[in-house]
């Protein structure tokens, strides 16, 4: 049988499985003949051979006997010492996620992605080993051009920067934190996206840990360990997110442990992000939180007025190439940017809906418009921190008795808790002094007021307690 015979039955198979299934899947596939019966192919990885097998090794039987070729059998072989081919995914099908995650792709010579994205792995240049990395598709939308800096995000932005420009190792593992929306995935994302444009020749690997995790379970399942370890330790970037998945799960703490070491020994940069600092991840190795926090731990705080401005500024001279004769009065954004204040992503998708509505009904976007095309998303943001709520979330945090927290108990480990919910009720409520005071026992508002003045002089000088208040903020604005 001819290699054109295995060209027959690849654009065959390229309409039966898709485009994008046929480039991940197929296409690294190196056609090695026909014996016996048996057909045989080279494949980058075990991992391929053994995918392909499973999920679409009787439609490759199908089309060989179409083609007048029937074959019996496949095999599939590592091609040691053969470079596995880089492969393109511009493609228009979704990836089988998370069991079919991306082969490696092409850098992209301009920083940006397909419309769905490519993998975000790189590989070394001609003359390197040619190992397949596994990694997840990058956001083209996440780029350093298309990150909105302001005071909260300045600190993780310039760092991010440092990372991706190169050069000698400042300061290893960059540990990226904070909630929902406030950009580490962006910023991750750029970091890839920028060291994939100006040094291929890196490998890069891109992936979250719950990826990291189901990698190293199938590979304790195929008795491929060694491979793992290889594949993984052989990187020059390794950029994990939400390491927080892994806490509690000791086989992948074990192996996250020692790659983590084998990669800084070899002076190899990894940037990791969470949605909490390291020493707050409940069932995360104590060894682990402190090798995290042995570089630069950078907290994204949550948007200031004058960022979420920004950000909604940047989306509408995005939006206008997509709506060019969409107009917006003067007025609205400022009004969104004040309205929808925990979570960027709710207050793009926000302004997406609004510029399809306006767009549909050919209205200009007015105050009035965006009242009634949000009136859903704004009673959300409405939610209002209640006293109730800041004191059982703050003896939760503390594992104290809410009833310690109005009772009369004073011994430090209740009081300076208990002066934190009072402070947090100050600021996050629009409750009276006297009206705080009474929710905590019937207490003067005398007590409130010390109490609040004292944990701003403590926030100052302990950052312990600066860093319990902004998590405990966060938690309660979410």
């Amino acid at each position: 049988m001819t290699k054109d015979t295995w060209g027959r039955v690849q654009q065959d198979l390229l309409k039966a499985v898709g485009k994008n299934n046929f480039v991940t899947w197929i296409e690294p596939m190196e056609f090695d003949g026909v014996e016996n019966g048996i057909a045989r192919f080279l494949v980058p990885t075990n991992f391929i051979g053994n995918w392909v097998s499973r999920n679409f090794g009787e439609q490759i039987q199908h089309h060989f006997s179409r083609a007048g070729a029937p074959v019996e059998r496949i095999e599939f072989s590592v091609a040691a010492d053969r470079p596995a081919k880089a492969v393109d995914l511009d493609a228009d099908d979704p990836a089988p996620e998370p069991k079919a995650e991306r082969a490696a792709a092409k850098p992209a010579t301009n920083g940006h992605a397909s419309a769905s994205g490519r993998s975000s792995v790189s590989r070394q240049a001609s003359g390197g080993s040619g190992i397949e990395l596994p990694g997840a598709p990058l956001d083209k939308r996440f780029t350093f051009d298309s990150f909105v800096v302001g005071k909260p995000n300045e600190l993780a932005h310039a760092a991010a920067r440092r990372v991706a420009e190169g050069g000698p190792v400042s300061f290893n593992p960059l540990f990226l934190y904070g909630g929902v929306g406030l950009g580490k995935t962006h910023l991750m994302h750029a970091i890839a996206w920028h060291l994939h444009t100006t040094r291929p020749e890196l490998r890069v690997v891109y992936l979250s840990a719950e990826q990291f995790m189901y990698r190293f379970v199938q590979a304790l399942r195929e008795n491929s360990s060694m491979q793992f370890k290889e594949m993984f330790r052989s990187v020059d970037v390794l950029m994990v997110d939400d390491v927080q998945f892994i806490a509690g799960k000791d086989s992948t703490q074990e192996e996250f442990f020692h790659t983590f070491n084998a990669l800084v020994d070899q002076n190899k940069q990894i940037i990791i992000s969470a949605d909490r600092a390291p020493v707050e991840i409940k069932k995360l190795e104590e060894r682990i939180a402190s090798r995290l926090q042995s570089g630069l731990v950078v907290d994204l705080h949550p948007t200031d007025y004058e960022l979420r401005l920004g950000i909604l500024q940047h989306k509408v001279d995005q939006y206008r190439e997509s709506y060019p004769g969409l107009r917006i009065q003067d007025g609205v954004l400022e009004f969104l940017a004040h309205r929808i204040s925990t979570n960027v992503r709710v207050l793009e998708g926000a302004l997406t809906k609004l510029f399809a509505f306006g767009s549909l009904v050919g209205r200009e976007i007015t105050l009035e418009l965006t009242q009634d095309c949000l009136a859903d998303v704004l009673r959300a943001s409405d939610r209002k921190v209640t006293v109730e709520e800041i004191q059982r979330k703050v003896s939760e945090h503390y594992n104290m008795r809410l009833s310690d927290m109005i009772g009369p108990k004073r011994h430090r480990t209740i009081a300076r808790p208990r002066q934190m919910a009072m402070y947090l009720a100050k600021k996050l409520t629009s409750r009276s002094l006297p009206e705080i005071g009474k929710r905590f026992g019937g207490r003067d508002h005398t007590t409130v007021m010390h109490a609040v003045k004292r944990i701003e002089e403590l926030k100052a000088v302990d950052n312990q307690i600066a860093e319990d208040l902004e998590l405990l903020r966060r938690m309660l604005e979410a």
